[in-house]
């Protein structure tokens, strides 16, 4: 593979294996300090001693200390490790919390969230960031960032899933450096009004200004939406069916500031900075205000993580140019990975943005000029277009292994919505940024707003009929990590296999594709022998599911049920029909005789294994278990908690093993 020739990869590689040995397993920070420093000092005493620089020694060693210096790298990059984390100076108690608002997330319909910069407890000067959720009637205040408040609150821990595939928010914050939450609850803070302004919230409140001056004009809902997305990185104020429909037809990368943008971006500057290579050091002064322009954009746009490392990798991009060597883009990209994102924070790997999008560049740098190559039009105009086209090929079979595992699905159409869209981008970037820019002067035309619009609802309307399209859009496709890998071996043998083709190739190629089938085949043998029957975790409803091999029953009595739920479920676990029963006062499962004890409180004296509680029945609990003898006793989300507390005491005081959804997740009959 000649993509490993080029050293910056090798390291790259070598630096995230590194990474993922400390992520998975955890090491004294102490001990892989000494490790790593004393490897490089092996390293450097071979570098000065070896004659031959490409000796198996010295490659060794090499990687050796890269491995170690990833493990470091990420151990120390954990904030929980830190000797000034909050984490060791809390109590169980509520303490003086005095919290900075860093980032202001999108609203439930409950709560406003934020991830809030904890800067003491109980007056001792602490670091790290926690999640902070406010419910929406406390003043109908809405924080911003940099504001800082305090509270008197008790720490908690963020809520695990509670039912079998479902999003796992606690690791998704994990990864972030975020391990507890606090909870505020009306009139238990107060506002600090003198602050300092970071960086990010100058940027924020610019974006901020920005966006009121934006809804003064006379842009529809959607359109100010989109707007506010594809140049300011803010979708909160995009409608639910307009970002359904944008996921639907491969495009929903349009709506979030990425390398797209930053890239059209950057061709876009370049252009209408050409004029200057006439002039003396013109050349240097394109670099510089290439460089300013994209990160003042980047700034405009809030500074977020995608942000930065798409701002990052294509200044790099922009010297490439200034040097004429563009064709050395691979030694950009591992670079730009290497020292500047994932040395600083080696979080990055495990977001799923940072992982698509960098298999997105790759696969464009490495595939498409494969593709490129197949057809040469004479034509200039279809050949730019074919060449789009291959673009749009290459950066969906990068992603497409990652987009299966994560989402679980495929949109068909997804080359309609680039070959439409993406050619027209530049324009629309370039004319939106200077549409903001007599915004906020007040000179922006009524005739300008309303063909910007104009153009935004056509975008829109393009998607929406893309979107429409349902037979093209693939979904619920079943795909775990063994499959991930397996793809992705499949893509990179195939892409070797037809650059050189040779008998060994063709042989690593048709035993990768042996593998996936095999294992495919495997997981649907094993699937059809799984039994297992459990009661879901959900607030005002009662849900059982009860599996057979393909098929699933769903237990339940609620008429507004679940989809995502019984989707989720279904999707992971290979689930071919499902079909739905009314709940009965008792079951047999799992060889378990189960009793219902709903709202009625009405039940037979028989001999069951297990009760179900539902709908908070009106029981005498302790009459029940001396009458019954249940080998244990559930109550799913259905119940209030007042009962559920007063359930668990008396279960506790006749030792019978009690068990409740909303804390425990799940139940599963054994």
């Amino acid at each position: 593979m000649k993509l490993l020739a080029f050293i910056p990869i090798r390291l790259t590689l070598l630096l995230i294996f590194g990474i993922l040995i400390g992520y998975y397993f955890q090491f004294d920070p102490k001990y892989l300090l000494t490790t790593t420093l004393s490897l490089f000092a092996l390293l450097a005493l071979v570098f000065f001693l070896e004659k031959n620089k490409k000796s198996i020694l010295f490659g060794s060693m090499a990687a050796l200390s890269f491995v170690s210096l990833g493990s470091y790298n990420y151990t120390l990059a954990q904030p929980i490790n830190s000797s000034s984390h909050y984490s060791h100076f809390a109590s169980n108690q509520n303490e003086k919390w005095t919290l900075k608002i860093k980032e202001v997330l999108k609203p439930n319909p409950y709560s406003n969230r934020y991830f809030a910069k904890v800067k003491s407890i109980s007056n001792t000067p602490v670091s790290g960031t926690i999640l902070l959720t406010i419910p929406k009637d406390s003043f109908g205040l809405n924080l911003k960032i940099d504001d800082e408040l305090v509270t008197y609150s008790q720490i908690l821990p963020i809520d695990k899933p509670l039912n079998p595939h479902q999003f796992d928010y606690k690791k998704y914050l994990r990864n972030l450096g975020i391990y507890h939450q606090l909870r505020i609850a009306k009139k238990k803070f107060i506002k600090i009004e003198n602050r300092n302004t970071t960086l990010r919230g100058f940027a924020a409140k610019i974006r901020n200004h920005i966006i009121l001056k934006l809804k003064q004009e006379n842009f529809g809902t959607d359109e100010l939406g989109v707007i506010q997305a594809l140049l300011l990185g803010e979708r909160s104020d995009i409608s639910k069916e307009t970002y359904t429909n944008y996921q639907k037809a491969g495009a929903v990368h349009i709506l979030a500031v990425s390398g797209l943008h930053i890239g059209i971006l950057l061709l876009v500057i370049q252009f209408l900075l050409s004029p200057l290579q006439n002039i003396p050091n013109g050349r240097t002064i394109i670099l510089i205000l290439s460089v300013l322009f994209l990160w003042i954009f980047a700034f405009i746009a809030g500074l977020s993580a995608s942000i930065i490392r798409a701002t990052t990798m294509f200044t790099f991009v922009a010297y490439a140019l200034y040097l004429n060597r563009p064709h050395n883009t691979f030694n950009i990209l591992a670079l730009s990975i290497l020292f500047i994102l994932l040395f600083i924070d080696p979080n990055l790997l495990f977001q799923v943005g940072f992982q698509m999008s960098y298999a997105a560049v790759f696969a464009i740098l490495w595939i498409f000029p494969i593709l490129k190559n197949l057809w040469f039009p004479k034509n200039i105009v279809v050949r730019y277009f074919w060449q789009l086209l291959c673009v749009s090929i290459a950066a969906q079979l990068g992603v497409l292994p990652i987009s299966l595992y994560y989402f679980h699905q495929f949109p068909g159409l997804f080359f309609i919505s680039n070959l439409v869209i993406v050619p027209a981008l530049g324009v629309i970037l370039g004319m939106g940024i200077f549409v903001i820019f007599l915004s906020i002067l007040n000179w922006l035309p009524t005739q300008l707003a309303w063909v910007y619009n104009k153009i935004i609802g056509l975008m829109n309307n393009i998607i929406a009929w893309v979107a429409q399209q349902e037979s093209f859009i693939f979904s619920s496709i079943s795909f775990d990590f063994i499959q991930l890998l397996l793809s992705f071996t499949v893509l990179v043998i195939g892409i070797e296999l037809y650059t050189r083709f040779n008998y060994k190739r063709i042989m690593f190629f048709l035993v990768s594709i042996l593998c996936f089938q095999g294992y495919t085949i495997y997981q649907e043998q094993q699937t059809k022998n799984i039994s297992e029957a459990l009661v879901l975790h959900q607030t005002k409803q009662t849900l059982i599911l009860n599996r057979r091999g393909h098929q699933l029953s769903i237990l339940t009595n609620c008429k507004n049920r679940p989809d995502y739920l019984i989707s989720d479920y279904r999707t992971a676990e290979r689930i071919d029909s499902v079909h739905f029963d009314s709940l009965e006062n008792s079951y047999s499962l799992q060889d378990e005789k189960l009793l219902i004890i709903d709202s009625t409180g009405i039940y037979l004296k028989s001999a069951p294994n297990y009760i179900l509680l539902t709908q908070s029945p009106k029981i005498n609990l302790d009459r029940l278990i001396d009458s019954i003898q249940p080998k244990e006793i559930i109550a799913d989300g259905s119940n209030y908690k007042s009962y559920v507390d007063r359930w668990k005491a008396t279960c506790i005081k006749n030792k019978i093993p009690f068990h409740y959804t909303g804390e425990k997740g799940a139940y599963y009959f054994e």
